[in-house]
This record gives structure tokens, sequence and C-alpha cells, in this order.
């Protein structure tokens, strides 16, 4: 059993940040036979989709695709009933719809009894995300499932030129999900994943509680960032949701799966005036170490 703390500041009294359970994920790999690995959740997630797996949309553009897989056990073999799972992606411009209604390319399902799930919808396109940098086509899929570590991952497709200039698409760990495009004989196409699952982390959620609200940069009042929990876990609010950050210990949260020499590293200093300081560290595409400070005012 690996146990994990946050300890506040001794002299201010400890709050325990704390993580209990059998680890069986090694940041790489799920234990098994099977291998399953995550991605970054991306910028673009938006919980509370509507249950349905039906994505395609009348009198617009794209090519129709289904995609579909079973969710397993941690034993990779046994099927798991009504696992979650929610999946996202652009649209045929390379547009994600982050505040509609419709929630346009967006939808929840159900696995079946024997594990089973499966979505119609399009297949997206690589888009530009700004600075030269064309994300190839991908889906977005998060699974949950009760007793597990919920399941944030991205599926990409054989032959997209992008891949290899995209450092999340071309990391070693992506390498399983680059998926074969089937194409059937009523014109559509198909792909399958398929899911094992591992053991969750449970974080208790006072804990994660001190640290959200909004933080003002030291140096720049007219840039704040704001923290929220969602499910006992650190979010930081974007345009769409969230950014997630998991806890690697010493006071720190990390943006989970970047590719080798990027990441993304918040570090928390509870001060004896009540106040949090959170340090912001990060390695993007352009490989450079960026800091940033920010203060919480109690």
């Amino acid at each position: 059993m690996q146990r994990r703390t946050f300890i506040k500041n001794s002299a201010l009294g400890a709050v325990a940040l704390s993580a209990y359970g059998f680890i069986q994920f090694d940041g790489s790999n799920y234990i098994g036979d099977c291998e399953t690995t995550t991605d970054i959740l991306g910028p673009f997630y938006r919980p509370g989709s509507p249950v349905k797996n039906n994505l395609a949309l009348k009198d617009e553009p794209g090519n129709p695709i289904e995609l579909s897989g079973i969710i397993r056990h941690k034993d990779c073999k046994t099927p798991y009933q009504k696992a979650k799972i929610e999946l996202w992606h652009c649209d045929a411009k390379g547009v994600y719809d982050n505040s509609s209604a419709e929630f346009k390319y967006r939808g929840t399902t159900w696995s079946d009894d024997n594990g089973n799930y499966s979505f119609n919808t399009i297949l997206p396109v690589a888009y530009d995300a700004g600075g030269g940098h064309v994300r190839p086509a991908h889906f977005h899929l998060m699974i949950t499932a009760e007793g597990y570590q919920p399941l944030v991952t991205q599926l990409y497709f054989t032959g997209d030129t992008h891949i290899k200039k995209d450092r999340y698409a071309s990391s070693p760990k992506a390498t399983a999900r680059i998926l074969n495009v089937q194409k059937l004989n009523n014109g559509t196409k198909k792909v399958v994943y398929n899911v094992s699952m591992a053991e969750v982390l449970h974080l208790e959620a006072a804990s994660v509680e001190k640290l959200t609200g909004v933080y003002t940069d030291i140096s720049n009042k007219n840039k704040p960032v704001e923290l929220f929990s969602k499910d006992n876990v650190l979010w930081m609010k974007n345009e769409a949701f969230g950014n997630k950050f998991e806890y690697t210990g010493n006071n720190t949260f990390e943006e989970a799966d970047n590719p080798t020499g990027m990441y993304w590293k918040l570090h928390f200093e509870l001060m004896e005036s009540g106040a949090v300081k959170l340090t912001e560290n990060y390695v993007d595409d352009d490989l450079v170490k960026h800091t940033d400070t920010y203060l919480k005012e109690k």
C-alpha cells in the first residue's frame, strides 16, 4: 500500500491530503496482460454531456465513423458493467463546442452487461492549436468506473501525418492509442478501443478545498487564475471547464501524462497569514521553463 500526504506547515496545524489503496498503475501501464494508457485531459472538457451515443448531426459535414470497444476490470478479462464513457471531439472544421446547450460532438454512454460501448459520430480533423502547432485528429475519452481511477485518454488514427510532429501523439505511451480505421461495406468507418481499468486513489475533500479559490498573479493583478474541486480532484478553470491536476507529493500537483520534457506543476505554500502562495511551473511546446507566482488572500 502506498500512502501520500499533503501536510500544511506544522506551525499552523496539520491538514492531510491522503491517498489510500493498492496502486496498480505505474504511470504508463495498467497491471495485467493488457495495456491502457492515459493522455492529458486537454482544455476542452465539459462535464454533463447528454446521455447519447449517436453524436452525428443532420446537415453538418463530416465522415461517419463508429467508435466501439469493451471496458474490463483490472484483470483485463472480466467485463465492467455500467462504466460511464464520455466522448468529445471537434467538428469537421476543427472547432469544439465549448458553450452551447447542444453539446455538439459531446456525449455520454454506459457499458452494457458484456462491457461493450459504442458511439456513432464523425471523424474529427486536425486543427491549428496556435503558434503553428497542428494537433492531429483525435477523440477524447473519460471513463469512470466505481472502484477505479478515472481514465482520461486521447485516441489518434493511423496515417495522420501530423502525429510525428505532435509531442502527445508521438509519445511512446501513445502507440497503442493510434488506431486503425476500418472501412465498412456501407461506406462508413470504424475504430475499436478496448480499456482495462486501474484502482482509484481517494483524496480527502477537505484538504483539496483548502487550495481552491481565486489566485492573483503577484506581478500582474489583471491575470487571475481560479482553482476548484470536482470529485475530490483539483482543477484550474479555463474557457470550457478546467485542467485537471493530480497530487504528486511535496505540496505539488501536476497535470498527468504530458510528453517527455513537458510538464505543468502547481506548488503550494500555506502562509502564516492564512494566505496561500501558488507557484506555477510549466514547460510547453516551446520546451522553455516558465514560472508564475500567485497569491490567494485569506
